[in-house]
């Protein structure tokens, strides 16, 4: 049976006191979480260690937004997988539309930065998503699939089962505009049918795929009680440790 899951992706938000602050909120809401769901907080880097100790001794899971495509060398500015792995961080986000839209990054970079995260034992939360041009242009369905088939179809069964996958509209993200539950199960099915097609249906039927685009506690039940919709990865509700509950308690 797949994970249910809800990451908090804090984005470029909070300095280090205002996270611990955060992370020591949802500590204190812990006990009150649906104990079904596995829940991710993913700060910047600079604060996973000091959210991770805010977060001993808790269910919650740490992860990084992003890892270099490159093992290490002279990278300035970069952070390598390795390093996160270091840390005993859980998951790191490859490919979110805000790192291929600003900083370029291709199928091809996230396809190295997946290896090096596998490599490290750490969890890949692959994202995928269209436009608001291609998904009027009813391309949205070849464009998940070209970022999936060539981000990720050169791993072996093994590498690919450990995958998570967030499909995150690029229209819905921080505009208030949110994938109808329809569209978001349309979409989802799909992408795990081009899965079954690749690795067959038992891999395919046990891959969590998570939305992300605008979900907040109003409108979380109604998505994720989709068949294909297995969680979400949070923007700005998960700034907010009432909201982020309210989010984890929608199954």
């Amino acid at each position: 049976m797949r994970k249910q899951i809800v990451a908090g992706n804090w984005k470029m938000n909070t300095n280090i006191a205002e996270g611990i602050s955060l992370a020591l909120d949802l500590r204190e809401l812990e006990n009150q979480f649906n104990n079904n769901v596995e829940v991710i907080v993913i700060p910047p880097f600079t604060h996973i260690t000091e959210i991770m100790n805010a977060l001993s001794d808790t269910n919650i899971t740490v992860g990084a937004q992003n890892c270099a495509a490159e093992e290490k060398g002279a990278y300035t500015g970069e952070v390598s997988a390795e390093m996160i792995a270091s840390l005993e961080a859980s998951h790191v986000i490859i490919g979110h539309s805000e790192r291929r839209a600003y900083y370029g990054e291709t199928n091809e970079i996230l396809n190295k930065k997946v290896k090096l995260a596998l490599k490290n034992n750490l969890t890949p939360i692959y994202c995928c998503g269209e436009k608001l041009e291609e998904r009027e242009a009813e391309n949205h369905f070849n464009v998940v699939k070209t970022q999936i088939s060539e981000g990720l179809f050169d791993l072996s069964e093994k590498e690919f089962s450990k995958i998570v996958i967030a499909y995150e509209p690029v229209w819905a993200i921080g505009t208030g505009v949110t994938a109808s539950p329809e569209q978001a199960q349309e979409i989802h099915k799909y992408i795990r049918e081009i899965i079954a097609e690749k690795y067959g249906k038992e891999i395919s039927e046990n891959i969590s795929i998570l939305y992300g685009g605008s979900v907040k506690p109003s409108n979380a039940n109604e998505i994720f009680g989709k068949a294909d919709v297995d969680g979400g990865l949070i923007g700005g509700a998960a700034l907010k440790a009432e909201d982020f509950m309210g989010i984890i308690n929608a199954f």
